[in-house]
């Protein structure tokens, strides 16, 4: 902070969170579910507007407060480039079949009964080989929430244990970018970091098993056996099915087990699932192109199209159709302009001296650990909350209360 600046009072920083959440809570009122499509977007910006406002009352120049935006940004880049690769995976692994082989065959493996309980430790497992929770989702958890609907299993619950496993992974896997980042923030050990994390995640995850174990018994599939039926006779009149298909999600998980960056990993999955398709599946590269002509050309367009854009696959059934169907890079866009906008949210306020000064005032009131713990936690909740963003409820938080754990002696792991 140069000379001249002068430190916001609470109110000052208080403002633009005010704003913001005013705004938010405005947009789901009246946009409801579609508030994340824009509206929500827009209230990130004028909050970001606001703050600048008062960092220009206090002293900072535009240079001042861009450069702080464009920082937090690059903080979130490796964030932004993996969901663009995750949507190219997404639209790949999709039309060379090994989505749909993943579907094919745990409709006939998978009972409803047991049905919750595999499909968290599926995600589990998945999600700790590839550090991601959203390539989980985005790959395995779509094929197990196909799967569930068909089998009459609650939409609900299928979400449920999908998300649980996937973040367990997620949360605990060295390859995941949030869970290297929180250590390195409060500067820390990433494996210590990971192990301290057991003390609370271990107990969760097998108080989960259990709820799951035991729901699955409550779950009555009805007469479900039409609609198994349907998918399994759609999946082969479109795709070839073979558990060949799966030496490509193999090798991306040997990837990663080999260290390689998840980034590199994806993307290379990315494109295997790309020619997997050119060769496996000719008829739907075809029907996807558009293209009579040479056969080179028809797979390229149709590969770039489902790595980037919208993909709709026709079945005689308008669910199958939806279910396969996938919008690539395309799909994507919409969460990174939501993370760009909070950024630059951040970004503003941080640099303005508005986030220091929020976190001056609450420290004033935390006296012990306990309350120091439970305030940092509450700190991230809050930030999680108003800027639609984990990035920036990790960096925020982690900057902010870093040297307070430090002067009471406390270990870096018990902030991250």
């Amino acid at each position: 902070m140069q000379k001249n600046n002068r430190t916001p009072n609470l109110i000052e920083a208080l403002i633009p969170i005010i704003i913001l959440i005013a705004l938010l809570s405005l947009n789901v009122i009246i946009y409801k579910d579609s508030a994340t499509y824009g509206p929500n977007q827009i209230a990130l910006i004028i909050g970001a507007v606001v703050a600048s406002l008062i960092g220009f009352k206090l002293g900072y120049t535009w240079e001042q407060i861009q450069k702080g935006m464009v920082k937090s940004i690059n903080s979130a880049m490796s964030a932004i480039l993996i969901l663009l690769i995750i949507g190219a995976l997404s639209g790949t692994w999709m039309i060379s079949g090994i989505v749909p082989t993943m579907i094919y065959y745990g409709l006939q493996l998978m009972h409803p009964s047991y049905f919750l309980l595999a499909a968290c430790i599926i995600c589990c497992i998945v999600s700790l080989a590839t550090g991601s929770s959203w390539s989980t989702v985005a790959t395995v958890g779509v094929a197990l929430l196909a799967i569930g609907t068909v089998m009459g299993v609650p939409l609900g619950m299928c979400a449920g244990a999908i998300i649980s496993g996937a973040y367990f992974g997620d949360k605990m896997s060295p390859l995941s970018d949030t869970t290297n980042l929180a250590p390195a923030m409060a500067g820390g050990d990433l494996f210590t970091h990971i192990r301290y994390m057991m003390y609370t995640t271990i107990p969760t995850l097998i108080l989960t098993f259990i709820i799951f174990g035991i729901l699955g018994f409550y779950i009555n599939p009805g007469n479900n056996q039409q609609g198994v039926n349907d998918l399994l006779k759609a999946m082969d009149s479109k795709f070839y099915i073979s558990p060949i298909l799966f030496l490509v999600p193999l090798a991306v998980f040997g990837l990663i087990a080999l260290k390689v960056d998840a980034l590199p990993a994806l993307f290379v999955g990315a494109v295997l699932g790309g020619v997997v398709a050119c060769f496996a599946q000719p008829q739907l590269i075809k029907e996807i192109s558009g293209a009579t002509g040479n056969y080179a050309t028809a797979a390229y367009k149709a590969v770039l199209q489902a790595m980037t854009g919208e993909v709709k696959i026709q079945t005689n059934n308008e669910s199958i159709s939806k279910l396969l169907s996938t919008r690539g890079m395309d799909g994507m866009l919409n969460t990174i302009w939501l993370v760009l906008c909070a950024m630059c949210f951040g970004g503003a306020m941080e640099v303005c001296g508005l986030l220091k000064k929020i976190t001056q005032t609450v420290m004033r009131k935390v006296e012990s650990t306990g309350s120091l713990i439970a305030t940092t936690a509450g700190t991230c909740v809050f930030f999680n909350a108003t800027a639609s963003d984990q990035y920036l409820a990790i960096v925020v938080p982690g900057r902010m209360f870093a040297k307070e754990f430090r002067d009471r002696g406390l270990k870096p792991e018990n902030l991250s």
